[in-house]
């Protein structure tokens, strides 16, 4: 199986890429971790820690400490592909972040992105 070059990527490096989205369309910083929190169970000083550290996006990802029990019902086209069609686990994991970002950015309630 192809390795993806995100795997590899250092969370810390993706992590403002994500904000500088939420923040461009007038959402928080705040948001943005609240999001990640709801989806994967990191605290906002794990989460800080995390940034601190040369931790992969496969590491960020393979060990969050608590999976939102409806990640599976996140949906829709996020990078061309259907997040629910995506067979990678861990690509499928990444791409659900992704498009809670974009709903975000898109403008759409907190509450309706954590799926409340």
């Amino acid at each position: 199986m192809k390795e993806e070059k995100v795997y590899q990527m250092e969370f810390s490096r993706i992590y403002p890429l994500l904000l500088n989205k939420v923040e461009r369309k007038g959402r928080t910083r705040e948001e943005l971790d609240k999001v990640i929190g709801w989806l994967t169970g990191y605290g906002r000083e794990e989460l800080e820690r995390l940034l601190r550290e040369s931790v992969s996006c496969a590491q960020f990802f393979e060990q969050a400490p608590r999976w939102n029990e409806n990640w599976e019902k996140i949906t829709g086209v996020v990078c061309g592909a259907r997040v629910e069609e995506i067979q990678a686990p861990l690509m499928r994991r990444i791409r659900c972040l992704d498009k809670l970002v974009d709903e975000l950015a898109g403008g759409k309630p907190l509450e309706k992105v954590l799926r409340g």
